[in-house]
């Protein structure tokens, strides 16, 4: 037992702040190296958000190298019985992609702070100047690739009918107006609901609380597998983390996204 096991995946500053003690705590800050100089919540760990990501074109958004996902979780002091919470500043695009790396490495123990970092200064709660000593020492990480789709795993499911497709990106970048790749529009078959239309802005860019509706409403349902992706799988960390949040049971990132499928000479698209 831990004093987070009766928390959703999604909890509030004030869960939070009850717990900031808890021996299984880690807590993962995500916003930038001078948001989190300028203070943090306390006890907070900084990871630059690039460090979650391969960050080599034409898909920068692709799993780091192995060894470089050990050195990561070692300084965090990650072990099996670890509790993370995580955040950002930006309404959960860096967070979720944590989460993402968190089921890759297979640690099911984590939350995401509701609205990040403007949720918690929206109470005024505190904040602190103090850095946690990186840990030290070596971690063998085992990888699963069940969170996860590859280019090549996308392709073979388009077209069916159990597949639903969501599109994080700009509709510009959906339609092929804003070209960001070689290729314009989209994958076929996928859905556009933008990241920043699951933030309630009015809440402290909360998740929407009426985002399953308009899910279901795209066809975006808890029978069907839901791949995500935006361009370099940083907006899809909040769409892949929302999808987990409404409990659908087969939710997958499509990590190379964009990036790659429009960079790529044998992938369709459609506009």
């Amino acid at each position: 037992m831990t004093a987070f096991d009766e928390l959703p995946l999604v909890i509030e500053p004030a869960d939070l702040a009850s717990r900031l003690h808890a021996p299984e705590l880690i807590l993962v800050d995500l916003t930038s190296a001078a948001r989190y100089a300028a203070g943090h919540i306390p006890g907070a760990r900084f990871v630059e958000p690039k460090r979650t990501q391969l960050g080599l074109p034409p898909a920068p958004g692709l799993l780091p190298a192995r060894a470089d996902l050990e050195q990561l979780f070692a300084e965090l002091g990650h072990n099996p019985d670890a509790v993370y919470v995580v955040y950002d500043d930006e309404g959960g695009g860096w967070a979720g992609r944590f989460i993402w790396l968190l089921d890759v490495i297979g640690h099911g123990r984590y939350h995401y702070l509701d609205g990040g970092l403007p949720a918690w200064l929206a109470e005024d709660r505190p904040l602190s100047g103090e850095r946690p000593a990186p840990h030290s020492g070596e971690l063998s990480l085992n990888l699963s690739e069940a969170p996860g789709a590859s280019r090549e795993y996308l392709h073979s499911r388009l077209g069916a009918t159990d597949l639903a497709i969501w599109d994080a990106r700009s509709p510009a970048e959906y339609r092929g107006d804003k070209v960001l790749a070689a290729k314009a529009g989209h994958i076929p078959g996928a859905v556009n609901l933008e990241w920043t239309d699951c933030m309630d802005k009015a809440r402290s860019l909360r998740i929407r609380q009426d985002l399953q509706q308009q899910l279901e409403d795209l066809g975006i349902t808890p029978d069907k597998e839901v791949i995500t992706h935006c361009q370099t799988h940083h907006r899809s960390g909040l769409t892949y983390l929302v999808a987990k949040a409404l409990g659908y049971p087969r939710v997958k990132a499509y990590a190379g996204s964009w990036g790659e499928w429009g960079n790529h000479p044998d992938t369709p698209v459609e506009r």
